[in-house]
């Protein structure tokens, strides 16, 4: 094709998959299924990639998002964002309502939103493209995270219809779905990090993300509930966020217009059970003056506008018998006390269980069995206990003590100083914590054999086929297919995969192992560092913590790991197994020693090369990363949208300021 027929072709997919995005996300009514859009979304990717003059920044190609880390520049916003007051009473509702009927003879009409409860974004749009999406912030400044808020699928990147004014705002909330919720926790779980606390910080972290590609595998959404600017199609804010869902935006469907505050109130009750049936969180309702005119006549607060409030429900709370306390063993060894309680209906669900986290939190609620509890859902999703009622409590009732030895294997729990979990040490013998590591070794970001899940892996070890990581690759195909659920197909295909996992890298073998705190980054610097498992294996605690982001609980985790003579033996058979244990040819050649001594900072956002690159080849020269700036830093090597303050204390300790191009002659 010619370069005007390529041109035609790339605008014509575009136009498609912008509307097949609008159908499936806002509309959720798709007319094709997921393969034929993957096609026609691969025949732009390569058209775009084959004809780079045509790259448009709101492309859909552009939804999948970038491994480039970005440090966020700051913005200024045109329309400061304010705070909403808020209100827990319906009588605090009636008190608003005549303090604007004191200020206005006019008629009025209120409208009534779902409070969502994830972070705040105002998105700019020029001659219907986006522009920018800017963060809340401090209300007068926030972050430009537009990277990360392209790969949104219910952000428009192009809008539909006509009627909007040639430059506006548009502000949100960007929430985290609780599936998707959930699913992310389970994986942190599995990779041995942190979960999430609830949805509203899982939603911040997300959009706050340095990689726009991880903000496009975690499917977040977003709900729009104002709009801003010049030559708005209606005085109304109502009539204006219908207008806004003619354009493309996703908006609440359950926004209502009242006539007075008794309808205000009616909607509230209305809502206080019904939320808990969505998908995503909310934690109230939102009540404005709908007429944009009075809105800016009432005028704002220095904090919040006077023409809109926050009506906060309280967390649903409920009382319970507490029945029992069940202890579960995860992989790592840590071991968490769960609550059984009588069912009771709590926010939509019936709660059976609720999490009680660590024997401090048993201690400080002073626990009995037989104890009336009551229960509350946070971020409305995860039950825990928040108190007992004591006066309840039959003297009789015996205390909860957390156990003192493992529930599954009977070793002697153990637990470190400053930390709050209790630990089963008897990591190689006690059962859920084999499973668990196993089920680990197998996973996507580990050694991704596909095939084996938690059921197939209880299988396995409960017909005693394996105790360990190594011993997987002993299986065989009649031991496979003779197992429940399974077959021949199956085996085939779980062998296949064992056999395709010899060419996992190093830094992924390595986090595989499951060692404690050594997640997937930290594997891929040891590796990156130490480049041979023999290395790794003899490296003293001094020589870990030498290393740039390994502190003294991770050396000390690592040579722990180690010093266990089973471990060295598991080692040697994977070995002989013929996994990769150390570091590819082609990173090791391009080692040298030209940054050798050298500490060096980095700070802003590169052309050439994403920030993790930028690392790597100064480990792989000899350098290191350092995070903050010392008397002792080097160099600090300055991308754009760099810090003002790490400017400022480089140019104070007279530190040499370096640009990508001037750090890549050093190591050319």
């Amino acid at each position: 094709m010619d370069n005007e027929n390529i041109l035609k072709r790339i605008t014509e997919l575009r136009s498609i998959l912008e509307d097949h995005n609008h159908r499936y996300y806002i509309l959720s009514q798709p007319v094709i299924g997921d393969q034929e859009f993957d096609m026609l979304l691969k025949e732009l990717e390569t058209l775009e990639a084959e004809n780079p003059e045509f790259f448009d920044p709101n492309s859909p190609t552009q939804r999948v998002g970038s491994d480039l880390n970005k440090e966020f520049g700051q913005v200024r916003h045109q329309y400061p964002m304010l705070s909403l007051s808020n209100s827990y009473s319906e009588e605090e509702l009636r008190d608003f309502d005549q303090k604007i009927r004191k200020q206005t003879d006019q008629a009025f009409e209120y409208v009534c939103e779902l409070k969502y409860d994830g972070t705040s974004i105002s998105l700019r749009y020029k001659n219907g493209m986006l522009d920018k999406a800017i963060t809340r912030g401090d209300g007068t400044f926030g972050d430009d995270v537009t990277a990360n808020a392209r790969t949104i699928r219910t952000i428009p990147l192009k809008l539909k219809g006509t009627g909007y004014p040639p430059e506006f705002e548009i502000r949100g909330e960007i929430l985290l779905p609780f599936t998707e919720f959930e699913r992310i926790n389970e994986e942190r779980a599995e990779e041995g990090e942190q979960a999430f606390a609830n949805v509203r910080n899982a939603a911040s972290g997300t959009l706050k993300s340095q990689k726009s590609s991880v903000v496009a595998e975690r499917k977040l959404d977003a709900y729009f509930y104002y709009l801003l600017g010049e030559n708005l199609p209606s005085d109304g804010h109502f009539e204006n966020m219908l207008a806004a869902k003619e354009w493309g935006f996703k908006i609440s469907p359950d926004a209502t217009k009242c006539a007075n505050i008794d309808e205000v109130i009616a909607f509230i009750r209305k809502w206080n059970q019904k939320r808990f049936e969505l998908p995503v969180a909310t934690d109230g309702i939102v009540i404005k003056v709908n007429s944009l005119s009075l809105q800016q006549y009432l005028g704002s607060t220095a904090k919040s506008p006077r023409w809109a409030i926050a009506y906060k429900y309280k967390a649903e709370q409920l009382s319970t018998i507490l029945r029992s306390v069940s202890y579960q063993v995860g992989r790592t060894g840590a071991v968490t006390p769960v609550a059984n309680l009588d069912p009771v209906q709590l926010a939509g669900t019936t709660v059976k269980r609720a999490t009680l986290h660590n024997a401090d939190i048993i201690k400080n609620l002073d626990l009995h069995l037989g104890d009336t509890v009551f229960v509350e859902k946070g971020g409305e999703i995860i039950p825990k206990i928040i108190g007992v009622d004591q006066s309840l409590r039959h003297p009789m009732f015996p205390k909860v003590d957390f156990i003192k030895i493992c529930p599954e294997c009977k070793t002697d729990l153990i637990r470190k100083e400053g930390e709050a979990a209790f630990y089963c040490p008897n990591e190689d013998g006690c059962p859920p914590q084999i499973k668990g590591k196993i089920e680990h070794f197998i996973g996507r970001k580990a050694m991704n054999i596909d095939g084996l899940g938690a059921e197939t892996i209880d299988l396995l070890y409960n017909e005693g086929l394996i105790r360990n990581i190594a011993d997987l690759y002993d299986l065989q195909k009649e031991q496979i297919s003779k197992l429940e659920r399974l077959g021949d197909k199956s085996a085939e295909r779980i062998l296949k995969s064992l056999d395709e996992s010899h060419n996992v890298p190093f830094e992924k073998v390595l986090f595989a192992l499951g060692i404690r705190f050594v997640g997937e980054t930290v594997a891929k610097i040891l590796a990156h560092r130490l480049i041979t498992i023999e290395r790794l294996e003899n490296a003293s605690l001094e020589e870990l913590t030498a290393i740039d982001e390994i502190g003294g609980r991770i050396a000390e985790s690592v040579r722990l790991y180690f010093s266990n003579p089973q471990h060295i033996q598991l080692l040697e058979r994977l070995k002989e197994k013929g996994l990769q244990m150390k570091l590819d040819e082609a990173s090791i050649a391009n080692r040298s020693e030209k940054l050798n001594g050298l500490s060096i900072i980095i700070s802003g956002t590169f052309e050439k090369n994403s920030r993790d690159d930028l690392k790597k080849m100064i480990e792989q020269n000899g350098g290191k990363n350092v995070s903050s700036i010392s008397k002792n830093t080097n160099y600090l090597l300055a991308g754009s949208n760099i810090g003002p303050s790490k400017l400022e204390k480089a140019e104070k300790l007279n530190i040499p300021i370096i640009s990508e191009d001037d750090f890549l002659k050093m190591i050319d």
